[in-house]
């Protein structure tokens, strides 16, 4: 597939790798540079103790979107990787002892809060429906193509989106959404918490974040055999077996721009030409960092920053038969917590807990009668914190959240540790002010401005990754690097 024109992808981050991917499919010689000494960016992986973690996101969505990229080569993906249909998809914990399941499908999850809060199963089939007509509106004019580019508003498709924008509810945070909707703070806490997926404020973000839930609950939520990083393992094999070529501990330290063209990178003081580069660094770094001269779109790198995270990898010494793959332990106060994430920089004494264990599905992640546990808390991105002081502070305080609702002391059960705090995803993942997502979407539009995939003083310069449009997480990184990669030539 290798032709005459090249082509450098700057960060192997899953967006990096479907760039790559397509981009030798469109005859294209592909060099990948990546600054670590492993593939998959912020989606990697722990391998310590016995014990094993994914390190990036852990829910999967749309596997289809993986699959498109063997099949693009020609090639079956069920001979790179494979997947199992989850449901229940999560158990949420909440301090009075009611557990609540999420399951695939409007009427069975409909079931499961009618029995275990004041809501009755109409309304949350009636939000389901809700968030399936929001992606039906905004999937073929936002999340599939740019929002960037007159020509594509002149389409049907584009029409129908506009006449029935207020549908998508841009206008109405998503908490006064969920409010109207629901009787039961219970389910309101359990659709706030989707405007976290992205980093954001669920008192601020628009209520067209509740089109998150059709993804996960309506169609689907899924596990990789061999967990989350499989996915990057296999489309860098997929990669690899197409003529990418992968540089690692290769950092870019600058783009090349001549007049108003990208002409290539330099890399550990290499200079090397490119016809054409693509991003898949956090925008902000790539314009501050690699091309600091150029005329940067300050008024859409400026904008609020997302919320980051502190993880703690904990292998624990003890099976919990209560704990699903994925767990959420919610806090009796959202309002606050939120309050001290997006207004004080800081983290609640009791913050909302997600624990991920991947050893419920792949056993080898864990020793015999032990788990691995992903054990995460939202954290502000950095805006000159006491780290130290904060995640010292979290870790406590989360523990005793797991304590009291689990009834069980963890502290002695931890037999190895480590974390991914806002600091090392500031070095190590390039992401900037430590910040996951890139932009928040705490503003009506923000999700819908998020930098285009392409630079429009810079030719031959496009944007991957979850920091740019369409936004963060596996399928929408996906999606960037397929509307990125359809806009060169």
């Amino acid at each position: 597939m290798a032709g005459t024109k090249t082509c450098a992808i700057i960060g192997s981050g899953i967006g990096g790798l479907g760039a790559a991917i397509r981009m030798a499919n469109k005859d294209y010689e592909v060099t990948i540079f990546e600054s670590n000494e492993e593939v998959g960016g912020k989606m990697g992986q722990i391998s310590e103790g016995g014990y094993r973690f994914d390190t990036g996101p852990s829910v999967l969505t749309m596997p289809e979107y993986i699959d498109d990229l063997f099949l693009l080569c020609k090639k079956d993906p069920r001979d790179y990787w494979n997947y199992k249909q989850l449901d229940p998809v999560f158990n949420y914990f909440f301090n009075d002892g009611t557990v609540i399941q999420s399951f695939h499908g409007k009427e069975r999850f409909g079931e499961e809060i009618a029995s275990k809060t004041d809501d009755d199963a109409a309304s949350i089939i009636k939000f389901l429906k809700d968030s399936e007509t929001k992606f039906n509106i905004t999937n073929e004019v936002f999340m599939q193509r740019s929002l960037h580019q007159p020509l594509n508003y002149l389409s049907m498709n584009t029409l129908k989106g506009l006449l029935n924008f207020g549908k998508i509810e841009a206008f109405t945070s998503l908490n006064d959404s969920n409010r109207l909707r629901f009787k039961d703070y219970k389910t309101v806490r359990i659709f706030n918490r989707f405007a976290s997926y992205n980093g954001s404020n669920p008192y601020e973000a628009p209520a067209t974040l509740g089109i998150i839930p059709h993804f996960e609950m309506n169609m689907g939520t899924y596990f990789p055999e061999g967990g989350i990083y499989k996915i990057i393992t296999s489309l860098a094999q997929l990669a690899e077996k197409i003529g990418v070529k992968f540089k690692m501990n290769a950092g870019v330290d600058e783009i090349i721009v001549e007049g108003n063209k990208a002409k290539g990178i330099i890399t550990n003081e290499e200079k090397i030409d490119f016809d054409v580069v693509i991003s898949n660094m956090d925008v902000y770094n790539t314009y501050h960092k690699l091309i600091p001269s150029a005329i940067k779109p300050t008024k859409t790198l400026n904008q609020e920053r997302s919320s980051s995270v502190i993880v703690f990898y904990w292998g624990i010494v003890k099976q919990f038969e209560q704990l699903g793959l994925h767990n959420l332990f919610y806090s009796d106060d959202d309002a606050n917590e939120y309050q001290k994430l997006f207004k004080e920089h800081s983290i609640a004494n009791e913050a909302t807990v997600y624990v991920n264990v991947t050893s419920k599905m792949n056993a080898s992640d864990a020793p015999d009668g032990c788990e691995n546990w992903f054990v995460m808390v939202n954290a502000p991105h950095m805006k000159n914190q006491n780290w130290d002081e904060l995640i010292a502070k979290t870790r406590i305080n989360t523990i005793e959240k797991l304590n009291s609702i689990l009834k069980t002391n963890i502290e002695p059960l931890i037999d190895f540790e480590k974390i991914l705090e806002p600091r090392i995803l500031e070095k190590a993942g390039q992401s900037a002010f430590g910040s996951v997502f890139g932009n928040s979407s705490n503003n009506k539009f923000s999700a819908f401005l998020r930098h285009p995939n392409f630079s429009s003083r810079i030719k031959n310069l496009f944007f991957c990754g979850g920091t740019v449009h369409p936004g963060p997480s596996i399928p929408l990184s996906l999606l960037s690097a397929k509307i990125a990669v359809g806009m060169v030539d």
